[in-house]
């Protein structure tokens, strides 16, 4: 796939799937209702040869990527591929991110972002949406859903949270130590503006955002699955267990072996993850 920094199409150069035949992506910069510009691509759906299941035309997926990704990043790039099996795919860059404009708030002001993405999957025609948010894009996706229901255009059909963090602040664990300190150290903010392209605000939250756990009662009755890995080296197992538990009956909770967020998640589940959502969306 090449990628034209400047411009609003993307074209396929390279060989497509056995099974499948590509159209040309879409690239535009949206605008969120506080007047971010927003770097984001539309994937139709695949054409599937030789597949049990063609993708649904009328299913859209919208792709929250974790903290430091965006649009561009392979191991963004390649859950869009697997996606696109099932449905057409919206991606984006958060504020701060890429070629995104504004700074991170680290999943506080993102919820515009997928609001605005959201609002431009229906745009383009597509009935159903399903939200799929990793790690701090898992909790932007929580965060949304609560606050935007199913019969507003900006709500989804259906959410899909993998990797995600259920309460704020925490730092039991190396890599969350790390990341506190890009995010709070002056120092820090430098390593993520030119080592990975990620401008964050320098402002603390005011005032502190709803948690994710505190979320996801809000999200009933739109259908939500959790997704975590027993490997995770960021968030262990009682993030994902709270989340469940506060979602009740409405939420299902998927334990895998695997890491964290889409470095980790492997060709399979993010099969399942389609075909969950395929019945779900619905």
């Amino acid at each position: 796939m090449s990628i034209d920094p400047a411009g609003r199409v993307l074209r396929s150069t390279g060989s497509p799937h056995s099974e499948t035949r590509r159209h040309a992506p879409i690239r535009t910069f949206l605008y969120t209702d506080d007047g971010v510009t927003i770097d984001s691509v539309y994937d139709p759906p695949a054409v599937v040869y030789e597949a049990s299941r063609p993708p649904s035309r009328d299913l859209v997926f919208v792709i929250a990527h974790g903290f430091t990704g965006d649009v561009d990043r392979p191991h963004v790039r390649r859950v869009v591929e697997a996606l696109t099996r099932y449905g057409a795919v919206v991606t984006f860059s958060f504020r701060g991110h890429g070629a995104s404009g504004g700074r991170s708030t680290v999943g506080d002001r993102e919820v515009l972002d997928l609001a605005a993405a959201v609002v431009w999957a229906r745009e383009l025609g597509h009935a159903r949406v399903v939200t799929v948010g990793f790690s701090m894009g898992g909790s932007v996706v929580l965060r949304h859903a609560a606050l935007h229901g199913r019969e507003n255009g900006a709500g989804a059909d259906a959410v899909v949270s993998v990797s995600s963090p259920a309460r704020w602040y925490y730092r039991g664990t190396a890599p969350m130590r790390r990341l506190h300190w890009l995010v709070t150290r002056p120092a820090g903010r430098l390593v993520g503006r030119y080592g990975f392209r990620t401008r964050i605000h320098h402002r603390d939250w005011n005032p502190v955002p709803l948690s994710p756990v505190e979320a996801v009662p809000g999200i009933a009755p739109t259908p939500l699955l959790i997704v975590h890995g027993d490997r995770d080296g960021y968030f262990p197992l009682d993030h994902p267990r709270m989340l469940a538990e506060a979602a009740g009956d409405h939420g299902e909770l998927w334990i895998e072996p695997m890491g964290h967020a889409e470095h980790a998640v492997g060709d399979e589940l993010l099969d399942r993850i389609g075909d969950w959502a395929v019945t779900a969306g619905g």
